[in-house]
């Protein structure tokens, strides 16, 4: 009598269990394959920020390291001139660098747009100025009728400490205004006024203090300094 052999299914599996293997391995050196290109195309195709001529001004400013102090109310405006002349004296002191070797930027926006407008500005819209930044004068309490931080008076009665404006223009700080936060202040201004928008908008941006960028919007001009190599500081 034939005897069937047994040893064929076992034959049968043992190869499809080879090749299964081999497909497997051959699989995977595919799939490494086309990982390893994957990656270095990915790496070939790294993120670079774009540049814009709008925003050029910062790489013109001189200096070995570069910092922007951002500042969203009148308060924060304070500390941001504070904070600035803190980076300055102790870069000198601790560094030995002089104020020609360091970029700061101090951004002012939303409230703190209203410290980018002189004297002028301040006692023409004194009400709706010390509004919008929340900043009254420290020794009256009434809305301030002069930009406050531009002003030796006052001491120790504002966050700013002794850093004024003007004194920390001569050290070559500089300020980015929030533009769309102008148009918003000439638009409030003209109600009160019985004035045209247009028209306070042009006054006020006639009426910057020094060393002014008006930048299209603040929170844009953070993110753009950043790209441009500007360390960040939040304040307030």
């Amino acid at each position: 009598m034939h005897r069937p052999d047994v040893s064929l299914p076992f034959a049968r599996r043992s190869f499809l269990s080879r090749l299964g293997t081999g497909l497997a391995a051959l699989g995977g050196a595919l799939g490494a394959g086309t990982a390893s290109t994957y990656a270095q195309g990915a790496s070939d195709r790294r993120w670079e920020p774009a540049r814009h001529a709008e925003d050029d001004w910062y790489d013109k400013l001189p200096g070995k390291h570069r910092m922007i102090l951002d500042a969203v109310s009148g308060q924060g405006a304070g500390d941001a001139l504070h904070f600035a002349s803190n980076v300055l004296t102790t870069s000198k002191s601790g560094y030995g660098l002089d104020s020609g070797d360091l970029a700061v930027v101090i951004c002012l926006r939303h409230g703190a747009t209203a410290v980018a407008f002189n004297d002028a500005m301040w006692a023409k819209y004194s009400a709706s100025m010390s509004a919008r930044a929340k900043l009254n004068d420290p020794k009256t309490h009434a809305p301030a009728v002069v930009n406050v931080y531009n002003s030796t008076e006052y001491g120790g009665l504002l966050p700013n400490g002794s850093a004024t404006i003007d004194a920390l223009i001569k050290q070559g700080v500089h300020f980015a205004v929030c533009d769309q936060s102008t148009h918003g202040y000439a638009g409030g201004f003209a109600r009160t006024t019985d004035g045209k928008p247009d028209a306070v908008y042009k006054e006020l941006t006639s009426n910057l203090i020094g060393n002014s960028h008006m930048v299209p919007s603040g929170i844009v001009a953070v993110g753009h300094a950043q790209e441009r190599g500007y360390a960040y500081a939040y304040c307030g």
